[in-house]
C-alpha cells in the first residue's frame, strides 16, 4: 500500500464518551487528537508531480482563538483508545515496513529503488517530511517520522510566536547537538540515529510488534510531553494578552518599515533609480559633479539643518536644489516651495519640472503674476511643489501662516539668495524668511547663491550651515584690454596685470572712430564657431553695438546656419502679428541679436532659444540676461567693469548682502510689523522687538550705520502704523504691555500686498469709484488697477495724449473728468498753453497708462499699440504684467473690506483678461506655462482648442503639424498641459471631498 493510500484511508476516531464533545474547539494549542474534526473531513491523495502547500486540504483547518482549554483540564485522556484500534496500528505497521530505510541526507538511488520514494531537494513533494532541518544530522527511523508527520504538519504552519519561543527554549535546554530535534507544541519526538548494530538487534525481534510497541510508546511520550509543556501557557487570559502583544509588535514593525521606506526610497541619494533615469532622459545629465555629490551627502542635508551653498555662476547649483526638493516630496511626503527672482524663470522652471511631476506623482503649481490661489488647495493625496516669485512666495507664506498650515511646507528653497540685498524685493524676501524661521521649526531652508563675502551674517540669520566651492564647469580667466594690448589678471601675483598678447586685428581710421574699444576684433576671434556675449550699459547701446558689428562683418557670416536664421525671422514675425523689429531684421542674418527689457517676452524667449541652439552666435545684452539665466559663452565682454552684474561673471568677485528693511525710508520694516501683527505672530511691542532682533537687520545692526537703534526704529514704525489707521493699540494689561491689533484697512493692506505708501490712496480711489463707477466701459476699472509705481516711468507725449483722448467716447471722457483729467486740460497741454487750474500730475500720467492698457485690451495687438503711443513694446508688456499683478492685489484688498463687495466680480474678470490679453478663445491655451500668444494662435488654428486637447496631444504630431516647434518644446508644452489639467482636476476633487465630508462640529444630543 502506498503512502498516499494510507493517508487517504487514515481516520482518527474517539471511542470514549466520558468527556463532552469538543468538535467546535479547534484551538491550535490543543493536542492534535483533541481538536474538533468533522465526520466528512479527510486527507486527500497527493497529486503526481507534487502539490502546492496551499492546495492541501489537510492544511486548511480553521483556527479559532475564542475558546481555550483550562490549565487543569485533562489533555491526555482518551488517546489510550488508539492502542485498541487494530486497523489503525495495522496500517501503521504496513507503512513502516514500506518506508523503512537508512537515514541519509544525500540522494541514494538504491534507497529510492527499494522504497519507491524519490527525494527532490529543489522541488520537494508534499510528503510531510519537510520538517527535517539539517542535512548532516540523522533522523529517527523513516517509518516513525513518516507515520506521525501528517499529525504535526498541519499545526506547525500557523504556529503562534509564543509557542515558537517555547519550542526554541526547549531545544536550547536539551542541548543535544548530535540529534535531530524536530518538535512542536503538539508533538515532541525523540529521534535516534540508525546504526547497523541497531538494525541487527531490531531484525531479531518481531517487526510488527516492535513497530506497534514503538509507535504506541512514542505517541504516548509525545502527548505526555505536550501536555506538560503547554499546561502552563494555556490560560485564556494569558493567551489573549499574548495575542494582543503579538499584534502590537506586528503593527510596530510595519510602522518602522513604513518610516524606513519614506526616508530612503532608493540608491540615488535616497531617491528611486527612476529619478536618475528621468534626469538623464529629460536633462541629458549622466552623472553629477563631485561637489554636487559632496553637497547632497552633507550632515546638514541628512539631519535636515538649514543650509547655504554658494558657487560661481553655472556651477550646477539648481540641480542640487531640485534633488533635495524631490526628496522632500517623495520621501518625507511634504510640500516644497521654490522661490525664484523673475516671472520668466518661474515659467521656465514650471515647464522643466512638469514632466518630473507627471512621472513621479506630484503637482507643480505656478505662483507668478496673477496666478496662484491663497491659501493653496489642501491636498489629501498628492504633494505640491509651489514655484513662486519673491512677492508671490511672501503672499503664499502669509496665507499658510493665517490658516495654520505653514508646517505643511517641508522645504523652502531660495534661488539667488543674494537678492536679499536688492532694494524693495530684498526686503520682501527677508520678510518671508523671517516669518518661516520664527514660526515653523520643521521647515528646512536651503539658500543658493553666487559667492558671498559676508556669509556669516546670513548663517546667523538663517541658523544655517554653509558649503562653498569654487567649481566651474569651464574655468574662467579674466583679462583687461588697454589700447591694443590684452593683459591677464592674476590676483595671486604682486603685479596682478600680466601682458598676455597684443590685439591682432587691422583697423582702418574709419573703423577706429566707430569702434574705439576694438569690440569687432574681440568678437571675431570666437564667432561664428563659438558663442559670445557683450554686456552693454544701456538698452540703446545694445542695439547700436549689434548694428555696428554687423556693418563690418564679412558676407560669409550670413551663410552659417542660414536656413535656421530664416526660420527664426519667420517666428519673430509671427510673434509680432506680421511686424518685425528693424534691428533684428538686419542683425539676425549675421547670427547676432540684442537682448534687453525692450523686447517682448516672446521675442526674448525666441532669441534665448536660438542662442542656446547655436543659431545665434552673439548677443549684445544688458544685465537682465545675467539674472538667473544660464547661457553658454566662450567669451564674455564687459564694456563697463564697475557694473554690479560683473560680479556674476568674474571669478574673483564676491557679493556683500545687507538687509533692505530700511530701504525707502523704512517701508520694509513697517510692512513687516504690520503683517506680523495681522497674522497674530506678535501682539505687543516687546514681542515685535524680539521678532525684529531675529531678522537679518537685527543680526547686522552692529555693522549697519543706523541713525537710531533697532528698538527705536521699531517703536517709530509702530507709531506710524497707528497714525495711518492700520493698527490700533488697546488698553495696557499688567505684565503684557500695550496690545496691538490690526484694523480692517491694515488687514486688507497686508493681504493685498499693497505698498503702505499707496494703501490710503487706493482706498480713496476705490471709495470714489463706488459713487460714479462707469460700467459700460473697462476704462474706469483699468484706471483703478493701473500700478502707482509705474507712473514715474512714463512721461506722456501731449499730442499723442490729446489724439488718443479724442478717440474716447463721451462716457469715457466724462469718467476722465471725474478722476481729475478734463478734456480742456489735455487740449491746453497739447497746444502748449499754460494751465491755470492745478491738476495732479500723478493722476494725469496714471490715466495715460490706463489708456494704453485700455487700447491693448481692445486690440490685443502689442505692436500696433506700441506704434500708436510711441512706447517701447517691452515697456508696454511690462506695464501689462504689472497691471495684472496689481489687479490681483487690489482684488484681495477689496475682499477684506465689506464696502467694496461690488468690486469682487468685476475685478476677477478684469484680472483674467489683463493676465493674458488675448482673444477669449485663446485663454485656455495661454494658461499653459510657456505658451504665449503666437504659439496659442498656432495651436488653435491646428485644432488644439482646449486644455484637454493639448494635454492629450501627441508631441510628435505637434512637431509635424506646427512650424518651428522642436521636439523638446513640444514635450514641455504637453507635459505642462497635463500637469495643469491634473492640478485642476485634483482641486475639484478636493472641493468635492470637503463638501461631502461629515462635519466634525455637527450638533448631537
Amino acid at each position: 500500500m502506498s503512502s498516499s493510500t494510507v493517508h487517504h484511508e487514515l481516520k482518527i476516531k474517539r471511542v470514549c464518551s466520558r468527556k463532552r464533545s469538543r468538535d467546535s474547539l479547534r484551538n491550535p494549542l490543543a493536542p492534535a487528537m483533541k481538536r474538533g474534526t468533522s465526520t466528512d473531513e479527510q486527507c486527500f491523495p497527493r497529486q503526481e508531480g507534487g502539490t502546492e502547500e496551499k492546495d492541501r486540504p489537510i492544511a486548511t483547518t480553521e483556527l479559532k482563538f475564542t475558546e481555550c482549554y483550562s490549565d487543569n483540564e485533562d489533555l491526555f485522556g482518551d488517546y489510550d483508545s488508539i492502542v485498541g484500534d487494530s486497523s489503525f496500528l495495522a496500517k501503521m505497521d504496513d507503512m513502516e515496513l514500506k518506508m523503512k530505510g537508512p537515514c541519509t541526507s544525500e540522494r541514494d538511488p538504491a534507497f529510492e529503488e527499494q522504497t519507491g520514494v524519490k527525494k527532490q531537494p529543489e522541488h520537494p513533494e508534499p510528503d510531510f517530511t519537510a520538517l527535517k532541518t539539517a542535512k548532516d544530522q540523522c533522523n529517527e527511523d523513516l517509518s516513525d517520522s513518516t507515520s506521525i508527520s501528517s499529525l504535526r504538519d498541519q499545526l506547525f504552519e500557523d504556529l503562534p510566536s509564543s509557542q515558537l519561543a517555547f519550542q526554541q527554549e526547549v531545544v536550547k535546554r536539551a542541548g543535544q547537538d548530535q540529534r535531530c530535534a524536530v518538535s512542536t507544541p503538539v508533538l515532541k519526538i525523540r529521534e535516534r540515529c540508525v546504526t547497523p548494530e541497531r538494525n541487527k538487534r531490531r531484525q531479531a525481534e518481531d517487526p510488527v510488534l516492535s513497530s506497534r510497541r514503538s509507535m504506541t510508546e512514542q505517541l504516548k511520550r509525545a502527548m505526555a510531553g505536550n501536555a506538560t509543556a503547554s499546561s502552563s501557557l494555556m490560560s485564556r487570559t494569558r493567551f489573549q494578552k499574548e495575542a494582543v502583544v503579538t499584534k502590537e509588535i506586528s503593527i510596530a514593525a510595519h510602522a518602522m518599515e513604513s518610516i524606513s521606506n519614506e526616508m530612503d526610497l532608493g540608491p540615488f541619494f535616497g531617491l528611486p533609480s527612476k529619478v536618475k533615469d528621468l534626469i538623464l532622459r529629460l536633462r541629458g545629465i549622466q552623472d553629477l559633479y563631485e561637489w554636487q555629490k559632496t553637497c547632497l551627502t552633507l550632515d546638514s542635508v541628512k539631519q535636515r539643518r538649514n543650509l547655504i551653498y554658494s558657487l560661481p555662476t553655472s556651477g550646477g547649483k539648481t540641480l542640487v536644489a531640485e534633488i533635495l526638493i524631490l526628496k522632500e516630496l517623495l520621501c518625507r511626503k511634504k510640500d516644497a516651495l521654490l522661490v525664484l527672482p523673475y516671472i520668466s524663470l518661474v515659467q521656465e522652471k514650471v515647464r522643466g519640472l512638469a514632466a518630473f511631476g507627471l512621472e513621479l506623482g506630484f503637482l507643480v503649481e505656478e505662483y507668478a503674476g496673477s496666478k496662484g490661489r491663497f491659501p493653496p488647495v489642501k491636498r489629501r493625496t498628492k504633494k505640491s511643489l509651489y514655484i513662486a516669485t519673491i512677492e508671490k512666495g511672501h503672499s503664499l507664506v502669509n496665507s499658510l501662516v493665517e490658516t495654520g498650515r505653514l508646517d505643511s511646507i517641508g522645504l523652502l528653497v531660495v534661488d539667488e539668495l543674494h537678492m536679499l540685498g536688492e532694494g524693495h524685493r530684498g526686503a520682501v524676501l527677508e520678510m518671508a524668511l523671517a516669518k518661516v524661521l520664527y514660526i515653523s521649526k520643521s521647515t528646512q531652508i536651503i539658500g543658493m547663491s553666487a559667492t558671498l563675502s559676508n556669509v556669516e551674517d546670513l548663517k546667523e540669520f538663517l541658523k544655517a550651515d554653509n558649503y562653498t566651492n569654487d567649481f566651474r564647469p569651464v574655468q574662467l580667466t579674466e583679462y583687461v584690454k588697454l589700447k591694443d594690448s590684452i593683459y591677464e589678471i592674476d590676483p595671486t601675483e604682486e603685479q596682478c596685470f600680466r601682458l598676455s598678447r597684443p590685439l591682432n586685428f587691422k583697423y582702418s581710421s574709419s573703423m577706429q572712430k566707430v569702434d574705439p574699444d576694438h569690440i569687432i576684433a574681440l568678437v571675431t576671434e570666437v564667432i561664428p564657431a563659438h558663442s559670445c556675449l557683450v554686456f552693454c550699459p544701456t538698452k540703446k547701446n545694445c542695439e547700436n553695438v549689434a548694428l555696428m558689428i554687423c556693418k563690418y562683418l564679412k558676407k560669409e557670416y550670413m551663410l552659417h546656419r542660414e536656413g535656421e536664421k530664416v526660420a527664426l525671422l519667420e517666428e519673430l514675425r509671427a510673434g509680432g502679428n506680421g511686424s518685425l523689429c528693424p534691428v533684428l531684421r538686419k542683425t539676425v542674418p549675421y547670427g547676432l541679436a540684442y537682448h534687453h527689457s525692450g523686447l517682448t517676452g516672446d521675442e526674448r524667449r525666441l532669441v534665448e532659444e536660438a542662442y542656446m541652439a547655436g543659431t545665434l552666435c552673439l548677443l549684445t545684452c544688458t544685465s537682465t540676461l545675467a539674472a538667473g539665466i544660464n547661457l553658454p559663452a566662450r567669451r564674455v565682454i564687459l564694456r563697463r567693469r564697475t557694473s554690479s552684474w560683473h560680479k556674476s561673471w568674474c571669478p574673483h568677485q564676491w557679493r556683500s548682502v545687507y538687509s533692505n528693511l530700511m530701504h525707502d525710508d523704512g517701508k520694509g520694516i513697517q510692512s513687516l510689523i504690520l503683517s506680523v501683527i495681522g497674522l497674530s505672530i506678535t501682539k505687543t511691542a516687546e514681542e515685535i522687538g524680539e521678532f525684529m532682533s531675529a531678522s537679518l537687520l537685527g543680526v547686522q545692526e552692529p555693522c549697519i550705520a543706523l541713525e537710531k537703534s533697532l528698538r527705536d526704529i521699531t517703536q517709530d514704525s509702530v507709531h506710524f502704523l497707528i497714525q495711518k489707521g492700520l493698527v490700533s493699540a488697546s488698553s495696557t494689561h499688567p505684565g503684557n504691555g500695550t496690545v496691538l491689533t490690526i484694523t480692517k484697512l491694515g488687514r486688507a493692506t497686508y493681504k493685498g500686498s499693497i505698498d503702505l505708501t499707496y494703501s490710503d490712496i487706493l482706498y480713496k480711489d476705490l471709495s470714489k469709484g463706488l459713487e460714479c463707477l462707469m460700467l459700460n466701459s473697462f476704462l474706469h476699472l483699468v484706471y483703478l488697477v493701473t500700478p502707482y509705481d509705474m507712473v514715474s516711468q512714463c512721461k506722456p507725449d501731449w499730442m499723442i495724449y490729446f489724439r488718443q483722448f479724442s478717440t474716447l467716447s463721451a462716457v469715457e471722457q466724462k469718467m476722465s473728468a471725474t478722476v481729475g483729467v478734463p478734456e480742456s486740460f489735455v487740449a491746453r497741454k497739447a497746444a502748449g498753453q499754460s494751465v491755470k487750474r492745478a491738476v495732479d500730475t500723478v493722476v494725469v500720467n496714471r490715466l495715460y497708462l490706463a489708456m494704453v492698457l485700455f487700447s491693448l485690451l481692445k486690440e490685443t495687438d502689442l505692436w500696433s499699440v506700441s506704434d500708436r503711443f510711441q512706447l517701447p513694446r517691452g515697456f508696454i508688456q511690462n506695464l501689462l504684467n504689472s497691471a495684472s499683478a496689481f489687479s490681483s492685489c487690489v482684488l484681495h484688498f477689496t475682499e477684506e473690506l465689506e464696502e467694496f463687495w461690488a468690486y469682487k466680480a468685476l475685478l476677477t474678470e478684469l484680472t483674467r483678461r489683463l493676465t493674458y490679453c488675448v482673444q477669449p478663445e485663446l485663454i485656455p491655451l495661454m494658461e499653459v506655462a510657456g505658451v504665449l500668444e503666437s504659439r496659442a494662435k498656432q495651436l488653435y488654428s491646428s485644432g488644439y482648442k482646449t486644455l484637454a486637447h493639448l494635454a492629450n496631444a501627441d508631441p510628435h504630431m505637434l512637431v509635424q503639424t506646427m512650424q518651428n516647434l522642436s521636439s523638446r518644446q513640444a514635450n514641455q508644452i504637453v507635459a505642462s498641459a497635463k500637469m495643469l489639467l491634473t492640478e485642476k482636476a485634483e482641486s475639484l476633487q478636493e472641493e468635492a471631498n470637503d463638501l461631502l465630508a461629515f462635519p466634525p462640529d455637527l450638533p448631537s444630543l
